[in-house]
């Protein structure tokens, strides 16, 4: 049984100890992850000039080599492996093994990774792996868990809680939209969902017609409800549920690891099928915790999804500034530091009687109710739409992107009421805005008739005319200021606002 942190969620890699060789026998499953064809990277469609890729065009030009191909496939078979499947245009090739096959292949010592007080649960790499030319990434050599869920339960009873319709009213989600025509997916490293709940929930915030949610496994993850990540999938669903009441939903869920992690995203953003126009991502984990191998591929994952017109919306943790690392330096939490994310932040809202009274930045860290993550990236430069936003140096003293791009009510003291598991509850994090802002951005594609996609430079020249600025509180390391901050970004929404400006940058 793999071991598991106080939450019940499986413990996160910097709580696992290496135990020795990984003496098992059993075959294992690896992805490779192809460079792009010549490569080339895909021209990033910027909203409004230019239309999003064709996922017909998008293999064609951005997706393997056929020779690469063929030669990672003499490459498995030198070595003994088996191909399982491959898809040129999501440049991946997957190839099975024995460990003892796959350590050569890849030149890799493979250990057991554990508690002390426990069995040996994973397979793990002690160090990284030696690459073909053709591949930047081999996924699947390390089973660790590669990331947490962003969603706090509160330790005290809430000040004020609210329903994600109330937040939509809150924050002027467009009148006259309901996310009909769209499709939102979500990406689950864990947990699931009963359709009862979610017919009980949704009914019971006044929806007849609760919307659909379908489950799509992905490299093995499955549907399973009964464990603590029940409560981010639960979260997750609602939340666009309740704003986006007539978009599709398709959960995709994946093991959680960097294999799985990478697979889901390069999976949805892919699906010809369901066709999802923005996905939300609600798991994470600190940016210098994952190898760069995986960082990359999991950034050419989130690459590919802009490129094809997806909004990728992503939580950027609920440990501060230092995104629960141990040695006092600020550090900022991925996939929310990939510049294809849009990195979403907490805020504390309080409102009455329909009106905002406060919002600032979430901080409850000195009561142990969690804090905003955010900061700037040590891995990723800086990207063009962010340089007139006065980011900070990062912490090498370089400069970098700047997390997050954008916020929304966290605290779990003012919390969303959900139902998880057939029991109301109050949650808050980060988990929460990701989705909230999903939704607000399929209901926007609604209204414009075509997806906004990577919507970064849109926003960044919008500026706060399209977000509430907010300029109280900090997260540790950063404070809030008028316009962007490593705290909150540009803001939280305002949904009419930003319709308005994205209509209006399509009509000029």
């Amino acid at each position: 049984m793999n071991p598991t942190s106080a939450s019940g969620t499986p413990a996160p890699r910097r709580q696992l100890h290496y135990l020795g060789p990984h003496t098992g026998t059993a075959p294992m499953d690896v992805t490779l992850v192809l460079r792009r064809a010549h490569q080339v990277s895909p021209a990033m469609p910027a909203w409004p000039a230019r239309p999003a890729l064709t996922r017909g065009d998008f293999a064609r030009q951005c997706g393997a080599d056929p020779g690469d191909l063929e030669r990672l496939r003499q490459f498995a078979h030198r070595h003994g492996l088996s191909e399982t499947g491959a898809d040129p245009g999501r440049r991946v090739l997957h190839l099975r093994g024995t460990p003892q096959q796959l350590e050569r292949a890849f030149g890799v010592s493979l250990g057991s990774y554990g508690r002390n007080d426990g069995p040996p649960a994973y397979v793990g790499c002690t160090h990284p792996g030696a690459l073909p030319p053709e591949a930047i990434a081999v996924l699947g050599l390390d089973t660790r868990p590669v990331a947490q869920t962003h969603f706090r339960r509160p330790r005290a009873t809430p000040s004020i809680t609210y329903t994600p319709p109330q937040l939509g009213a809150l924050y002027a989600f467009p009148a006259g939209t309901d996310g009909a025509g769209q499709t939102v997916g979500i990406i689950e490293l864990g947990g699931g969902f009963r359709a009862q709940d979610l017919t009980q929930y949704f009914r019971g915030l006044g929806l007849t017609r609760p919307p659909s949610v379908i489950a799509v496994s992905v490299a093995g993850g499955k549907n399973e409800p009964g464990g603590d990540a029940d409560g981010e999938v639960m979260l997750d669903i609602e939340v666009i549920g309740a704003l986006a009441p007539a978009a599709s939903i398709v959960v995709y869920f994946a093991p959680n690891t960097d294999r799985g992690f990478y697979e889901a995203i390069s999976q949805a953003a892919h699906d010809a099928s369901h066709r999802p126009g923005v996905i939300s991502i609600s798991w994470g984990g600190p940016e210098d915790s994952w190898s760069d191998s995986a960082r990359t591929a999991m950034s050419s994952a989130l690459e590919d999804a802009a490129a094809l017109g997806v909004s990728v919306t992503v939580a950027c943790g609920d440990s501060g500034s230092g995104d629960g690392e141990s040695d006092g330096q600020p550090h900022v939490d991925f996939p929310a530091s990939s510049p294809y994310a849009l990195a979403c932040g907490g805020t504390r809202l309080t409102a009455a009687n329909g009106v905002i009274s406060a919002e600032v930045v979430w901080n409850e860290s000195a009561a142990g109710e969690g804090a905003t993550g955010g900061g700037v990236s040590a891995k990723f430069a800086q990207p063009s739409w962010q340089q007139a936003a006065r980011v900070p140096k990062n912490p090498a003293g370089g400069a970098g992107r700047g997390v997050p791009d954008v916020a929304g009510n966290a605290d779990p003291m003012t919390g969303y009421q959900v139902l998880v598991d057939g029991r109301p509850q109050v949650i808050g994090g980060t988990s929460a805005v990701a989705p909230l802002w999903a939704a607000l951005l399929a209901r926007c594609n609604q209204k414009l008739a075509r997806p906004v996609g990577d919507v970064h430079a849109a926003l960044y020249q919008l500026g706060t005319r399209a977000c509430r600025d907010i300029v109280s509180g900090n997260n540790g390391a950063y404070a809030a200021r008028p316009g962007w901050d490593a705290c909150t970004g540009l803001g939280s929404p305002n949904g009419e606002a930003l319709l308005a400006g994205l209509a209006a940058l399509k009509a000029g």
